[in-house]
């Protein structure tokens, strides 16, 4: 308990609750925070202003991260005949189809995305009770139902990732390790900011971007500056 009590002195001497923080300050004090055993994930947080629960305000897109998300992403591929391979060539985890509903439909959920054919996708619905819940449903949106398999897994096992409003108008996606340098960072950071701006609806009045929160897995969150996302 006293090296946690230590570890918490540590990281409140080096941050201004009050304080906003400008985006390159905010990734230096989160590399200065005590160490842990593990290479912790680099978390934002954004409160956007629209109304989730409006059907022409909902902001949901993916984004190719230039420096990846430092996660190996663990791909399955729903896909029969000739596509198994092409996928499992790519770099698929999991590719296949009755073998793999059964698994997943009795609560197997060892990957972190999920890719289909167009022609699996009546089967890959009967799933929903097991991947909606974890936001794993493929969608043509994602790009994840496609007939190019092999590209969607090599663009997700690249560091492309979905973004998805929560019920309370804000995103949380890790965008890096803490392990990266402060470039990568802030170059992941800036894409995150752009993709989720050029998905604003066209029915979004007022202030677009409310507050941003940039935090470690177990270090605290700052407050970014908004002048940080003028795109």
């Amino acid at each position: 308990m006293g090296r946690k009590n230590k570890r918490f002195r540590e990281i409140a001497s080096l941050i201004d609750q009050s304080k906003v923080y400008a985006l390159d300050e905010a990734v230096d004090i989160l590399k200065k925070c005590p160490s842990v055993k593990f290479d912790q994930t680099v978390d934002i947080s954004i409160k956007m202003g629209v109304d989730p629960r409006k059907s022409d305000q909902q902001v949901r897109g993916t984004v190719s991260l230039p420096n990846g998300t430092g996660k190996t992403r663990l791909v399955l591929v729903f896909a029969q005949g000739e596509k198994v391979q092409e996928a499992l060539n790519a770099g698929a985890d999991f590719a296949g189809a009755n073998e793999l509903f059964d698994k997943v439909k009795g609560g197997w959920t060892d990957f972190d995305a999920v890719v289909s054919t167009p022609d699996m996708m009546r089967e890959v619905g009967k799933l929903g009770k097991v991947l909606g819940p974890r936001g794993l449903m493929p969608t043509p949106k994602a790009g994840t139902v496609t007939t190019d398999v092999a590209t969607a897994v090599k663009e997700i096992k690249g560091g492309k990732i979905e973004f998805k409003l929560d019920k309370q108008a804000v995103f949380n996606n890790g965008i890096g390790k803490l392990s990266f340098t402060k470039e990568a960072i802030v170059e992941n950071f800036r894409f995150f900011i752009k993709a989720i701006a050029r998905a604003k609806p066209s029915t979004a009045k007022g202030q677009y971007f409310k507050s941003i929160f940039l935090s470690t897995t177990m270090g605290p969150g700052l407050k970014i500056d908004l002048k940080e996302v003028e795109v």
